[in-house]
C-alpha cells in the first residue's frame, strides 16, 4: 500500500540497549519509539515499515572526539550490516553522533526529569535517537 510520507528512523546503537526515534509524518520532528534488543528492534522496524513505510534508517556512528575510528565504530559497522541484510529495500546510513548522548543527558536534565528518571533503563538512549535523527533531519532542511 503507498504510504505518501514514509519515516526516517534514528538509531542510538548500544551493546545492552537501542534507542529508536522516527520522523513525523512530515520529516520535520524526530519521536521516539522506544528501546530494544536486536530482536525486538528487527520486530519494531518491520511493524513500522508495514504500517507507515521506512524511507531511511540513520544510526549514529560514535567517533572519537577527535573524529576517529574505534572498537565501537566496527560493531555499528557490523550493526548497520545486519539492518541492510535485514531490511534490503531501506537505505541505511550513519552519521556522526559524538554530541548526541551528552546532549541527551543535557536536554533531560533540563527537561526537569530527575537523576533517577534520567537513567532510566532506555530514557537516555531514545533520547539519543531523537537528537541523532533530529540532526539529520535538521541538515536536510
Amino acid at each position: 500500500m503507498p504510504h505518501s510520507h514514509k519515516r526516517i528512523i534514528g538509531i542510538d546503537f548500544g551493546t545492552k540497549r537501542i534507542g529508536v526515534a522516527k520522523s513525523d509524518p512530515l520529516g520535520m520532528f524526530a519521536q521516539p519509539v522506544g528501546t530494544f534488543d536486536m530482536e525486538g528492534l528487527l520486530g519494531a522496524l518491520s511493524k513500522i515499515r508495514n504500517e507507515e513505510g521506512i524511507e531511511r534508517i540513520v544510526v549514529g556512528y560514535p567517533l572519537s572526539d577527535k573524529g576517529e575510528e574505534n572498537r565501537m565504530t566496527s560493531v555499528v559497522d557490523r550493526f548497520a550490516e545486519e539492518l541492510r541484510v535485514a531490511l534490503p529495500e531501506v537505505p541505511v546510513e550513519t552519521i556522526d553522533e559524538y554530541r548526541s548522548s551528552r546532549s541527551a543527558m543535557k536536554l533531560l536534565a533540563g527537561s526537569g526529569a530527575s537523576r533517577k528518571k534520567r537513567n532510566e533503563k532506555g530514557r537516555l538512549d531514545t533520547a539519543a535517537a531523537c537528537l541523532i535523527l533530529q540532526s539529520w533531519l535538521d541538515s536536510r532542511a
